[in-house]
């Protein structure tokens, strides 16, 4: 790399975006960059669900390259996280074929690290196990690795700065997207500490899922006018919305071409996302617009499943349910 040394093999962003225009110009802004949310502040983000085609090798790379604990095991299916809630469930389906390229599905989640330091140490214990990465960004807002799973689920390991500290949209896209992340200043956070645990520390959870769908507007009808997210910052093939005032708990790019087909069944990838909220109140106002907006929602524990337009499922649960 340069100067922001690199101690992981691999260093530069994924090709979804290779040839393209400048995806980050022309950056607009929403209610979200001021702070305004339709959706409770409290919101946050539960589980990630996805399926892979051997499970015994998924759960080894993900407790050794991430350090990640089991929490429980089923025939087929096995949660993860960093001994509190889970954070990752992963489905095997040894017939799941690739997804394709041109199609919607999982662009990558975002595993949040509760302090700069721990990212260090995630980086610390990927490099212990040479694990390969695609790239690192600094985004002003956050500071992110990018990696793959074994079956090709795109990965971003990422730590928050202050909120007083972040850029408006305006300023973190006018920049021509995210400057290379700078691994020198982000492993002296915990210069002299030895090798990173084997396992992580507490205090992991999902900080967002970032979604390719095959048109923007069909998908900010889905999650900005049912679901209610605000849209934090917006470009002509990009968008990210959240819930009081976060730079995105959720991002949606038609960078795999407008028009893209819908998830289709027996795929790698995304099964669910969740998201979760402080009470049941909070659930059913989220239920009520999606049934204004004639979508048909499933029950399930402590809330409901709704599918968007590109068939990836989203499940609204109320805080305390597994």
């Amino acid at each position: 790399m340069d100067r922001r040394r690199c101690p992981i093999p691999g260093a530069v962003r994924p090709g979804d975006t290779e040839g393209m225009a400048n995806p980050f110009a022309d950056v607009t802004t929403g209610p979200a960059a001021e702070g305004v949310s339709t959706l409770p502040e409290t919101l946050r983000l539960g589980a990630v669900h996805l399926t892979v085609t051997d499970l015994d090798r998924s759960v080894a790379w993900y407790q050794a390259a991430l350090g990640l604990h089991v929490h429980r095991q089923d025939v087929g299916v096995v949660a993860l996280g960093a001994g509190e809630e889970d954070v990752i469930v992963l489905h095997e389906d040894a017939t799941a074929t690739p997804p394709p390229r041109r199609g919607s599905g999982l662009y990558h989640y975002a595993l949040l690290y509760p302090t700069r330091e721990e990212l260090a140490r995630a980086a610390l214990r990927l490099a212990a196990m040479r694990t390969p990465i695609q790239g690192a960004s600094d985004h002003g807002t956050h500071e992110a690795i990018y990696l793959p799973d074994l079956d090709g689920n795109g990965i971003e390991l990422a730590a928050d700065r202050p909120r007083e500290r972040w850029p408006s949209p305006a300023e973190e896209f006018s920049r021509g997207g995210p400057m290379p992340l700078d691994f020198d200043a982000l492993l002296a956070t915990v210069e002299g500490e030895g090798p990173a645990a084997a396992q992580v520390r507490p205090g992991l959870r999902v900080g967002h899922v970032h979604l390719h769908v095959g048109d923007l507007s069909e998908a900010l009808a889905f999650y900005r006018d049912a679901i209610g997210f605000d849209v934090w910052a917006m470009m002509p093939t990009a968008a990210f919305v959240s819930a009081g005032g976060y730079h995105h708990h959720l991002g949606l790019n038609t960078w795999r071409g407008v028009g893209a087909a819908p998830q289709r069944p027996g795929v790698v990838g995304l099964r669910h996302w969740t998201i979760v909220l402080a009470a049941v109140d909070d659930v059913a106002e989220v239920r009520a617009r999606v049934r204004q907006a004639g979508l048909d929602a499933e029950d399930v524990a402590g809330g409901f499943a709704v599918v968007d337009p590109f068939g990836m499922t989203v499940r609204i649960v109320v805080a305390g349910t597994r």
